[in-house]
Order: C-alpha cells, then sequence, then structure tokens
C-alpha cells in the first residue's frame, strides 16, 4: 500500500476529508521553498503536490504562472526540484505527488525520472497535458518505480473516459471543478456536488476535488461529497506575498491550518 493510500485509508477510519496543498518547487527561492513546503505538511496537509516549474503553463492561470516564473528565474529544474523533496523527506512522511507538464519529464526522460522522483521520495505524479489515450509510456514507469498515476478530468470529461482514467490510475482521482484555467475563485460551480456524486459512482478511487478553492467555507463545502480537495493559488498567492520573509512560512501554516479546521 503507497503512502497516499494510507493517508486516505487513515482518513476514512477517522471520518475525516483530506486536504491537498500544491507548492511549486523553487518557489520563491529554493531555501525558501523548502521552508514552505515544511509549514504546509506542518499546518495539516495530508498530501502535498510539488509542482515542477514549466515556461509554457496553459493549465494554469497568472498566479502560478508567475511562480513558475519565479522559479526558474532562480535556476530551478527538475532535477533540483528532486533535491528540494528529498531535502524534504528528511524532516516530513507526508505524502508528495510530483505535479507538472509533459515536457519537461520526457526532456529527463520518463523512465528515469520516475526512478529518480521515487528514489527521492516522491509517492505518485500527475502530468496535466497527458490524456490516458497518451500516457502509455509514462504511467507504465510510474508503476514500475513505485508511484501511484494520479489520473485527471474535467467537467468536459465523458463517462468512458472517467472509466479509462480510473482504470490506469491509483492514489486519488483529480476533478477539476470547472474548465479553464487554475485560480482562486470566490465560489464553487453550482453544479459540482452533482457533479462529484456522479464521477465517483464511476470510480472506486478517492475523489480529491480541485481548481479555485480559496478559503476554508469553499474547502469545506467541496468536500461535501469528496474525499479531498485541493488547494493551490491560494496557498501559492501567499508565497509571493510573502517571498523570502521569515514570516511567511508561519503565515502559510495557519492559513493552511485554518483550511483543515474547517473541512473536520
Amino acid at each position: 500500500m503507497s503512502r497516499i493510500e494510507k493517508a486516505f485509508t487513515r482518513l476514512g477510519k477517522s471520518g475525516e476529508k483530506g486536504l491537498v496543498v500544491f507548492l511549486t518547487a523553487g518557489d520563491p527561492a529554493p531555501r525558501a521553498s523548502l521552508a514552505y513546503l515544511c509549514s504546509a505538511a506542518e499546518g495539516g496537509a495530508d498530501i502535498l503536490e510539488l509542482g515542477i516549474p514549466f515556461s509554457d503553463p496553459m493549465a494554469d492561470g497568472p498566479t502560478i504562472q508567475a511562480a513558475s516564473r519565479r522559479s526558474l528565474a532562480g535556476g530551478m529544474t527538475p532535477g533540483r526540484a528532486l533535491s528540494l523533496l528529498s531535502d524534504f523527506r528528511e524532516r516530513h512522511d507526508t505524502p508528495v505527488v510530483i505535479f507538472g507538464y509533459y515536457n519537461p519529464f520526457l526532456q529527463y526522460g520518463a523512465r528515469a525520472f520516475c526512478r529518480d522522483a521515487r528514489a527521492a521520495g516522491a509517492d505518485g505524479v500527475l502530468v496535466v497535458d497527458l490524456p490516458p489515450e497518451e500516457s502509455r509510456e509514462m504511467a507504465p514507469q510510474a508503476r514500475k518505480s513505485g508511484l501511484d498515476w494520479i489520473p485527471l478530468i474535467s467537467p468536459t470529461s465523458g463517462e468512458e473516459r472517467i472509466r479509462n482514467a480510473s482504470a490506469i490510475g491509483s492514489g486519488f482521482l483529480y476533478l477539476i471543478s470547472v474548465t479553464g484555467i487554475t485560480g482562486a475563485r470566490k465560489s464553487l460551480p453550482p453544479r459540482l456536488l452533482s457533479w462529484t456524486r456522479e464521477v465517483k459512482a464511476l470510480t472506486c478511487l478517492p475523489v480529491a476535488v480541485g481548481f479555485g478553492i480559496s478559503h476554508p467555507a469553499m474547502a469545506k463545502d467541496a468536500v461535501s461529497q469528496a474525499e479531498a480537495a485541493v488547494v493551490g493559488s491560494a496557498c501559492v498567492k501567499m508565497v509571493e506575498r510573502h517571498g523570502t520573509s521569515r514570516k511567511g512560512p508561519d503565515a502559510l501554516r495557519r492559513f493552511v491550518h485554518s483550511l483543515k479546521k474547517a473541512m473536520r
């Protein structure tokens, strides 16, 4: 059983919902990035998503795009991101999903990246722009390396696509709450809860809802039908606001704690 599966098993037994926190590797600077990752874990995140910065993050809104630019400007690479993960793993055992676009993984080598990611302490991988039909190369490499392959579906995904994604996936299923790009929003889409129920009827994987969740009340609503909520842009925005200030990780820790508290 993977570390991610163990997390959801623990949450299920306790009746809790899971909190997944996304942060960009190397943002705002490598050393500060480690402090923010640790603070998210200490604040109560059940799973972390470590974003690999990319020059053309087409699924991301302005907040995460800016984080990628800051990270790349600071010299972050996929290899250095794995070193960052290794440093984090010396301090915390919170499950970590590597989150990114296919191009950097392809340049690194899918097999080598999955092997090295697992060695660095990763538990899963999610490739934003790699649909189930195109994942025949990397998904098997992830599984061979002991990584969960996290499938991602959107409101436009039909029943067959949801079933296919679930069949090749493990760990959890990432359900995008809206069509379009990432970014904090003020409210959840009106049909999200009913659509979450429809998706849950088609998969045996835990469902995590993401894209747009920006405050504790939204996180609470998002998990009324799902097993977990994913909060990304709101956390990245906090990193942007505080930068390398020593107060930044404490501020993120308190925010993550407020999200988790609201979901109990």
